[in-house]
């Protein structure tokens, strides 16, 4: 079935950031076409390459659950600015996400920083992951908060919904449910093919959303590795920002 469900484009050369904060405010996720060149994702691809292929899918995690949650075929490396100069530099530092963490963090908080970076590949038969709000690891912070932290999915490779390309609920952040525990949420009716958009954008974009955003990795039915992704997240005192690429 195909979705209905549609997320709006900015070209992260040109964009505004106080349009695109507007955006996110209203649907609670946007894409970023061109926020990285191709020779920078060439570049972080490069670096990255060796680890990510020496990577084992197989390899226990810290929490058994984090390993049913990310699911089988799914390679995982931590330390990305480590292994990365590059992603530390031109994609952490990117003027434009630093203006959205602005925006949406810094009014909640004294500082963000960045909190942890890691590298994602969904392989060949990947399933689709739970669909989720990443705030729900906060389960302790007193509700109604302000926003925790801004997630952003950058792509290394082109994103297709057929090799895991993200899967985004527009809107979800306004719903009432979000005041629920986590485990309340869950609980509550999945949400409508109808309902999912699907994050499908050339290599060196990004799907920015924020902790309150439902969301979920694809699968990868191809027989190609799937999109190569970095995850790292900020935060500060009631702010935090994850980006996955």
């Amino acid at each position: 079935m195909t979705a209905t469900a549609t997320i709006e484009h900015f070209d992260a050369r040109t964009a505004d950031p106080d349009t695109v904060h507007a955006i996110i405010e209203r649907d609670g996720v946007v894409i970023l076409e061109g926020l990285l060149s191709a020779e920078v994702v060439a570049q972080v691809n490069d670096e990255v390459g060796d680890v990510i292929d020496g990577a084992d899918p197989e390899a226990e995690l810290f929490n058994p659950i984090m390993k049913a949650f990310h699911g089988a075929y799914t390679k995982q490396v931590a330390g990305a600015c480590a292994i990365s100069p590059t992603f530390a530099t031109d994609l952490m530092c990117h003027p434009l996400l630093l203006a959205l963490c602005d925006r949406i963090l810094l009014p909640s908080c004294a500082r963000y920083q960045l909190n942890l970076g890691h590298l994602l590949q969904r392989g060949p038969g990947a399933d689709e992951q739970l669909l989720h709000r990443d705030e729900a690891v906060w389960s302790d912070v007193p509700k109604p908060a302000p926003e925790l932290q801004l997630a952003t999915v950058i792509a290394l490779v082109d994103f297709t919904r057929e090799n895991g390309g993200t899967r985004i609920i527009p809107g979800s952040h306004r719903w009432p449910d979000r005041a629920l525990s986590p485990v309340e949420q869950f609980a509550q009716a999945r949400p409508t093919a109808e309902q999912i958009a699907y994050a499908e954008m050339p290599a060196g974009s990004a799907v920015v959303y924020t902790g309150g955003t439902i969301h979920a990795g694809g699968s990868n039915t191809t027989k190609n590795p799937g999109a190569a992704l970095t995850s790292a997240t900020a935060w500060g005192g009631c702010g935090r920002r994850k980006t996955t690429i």
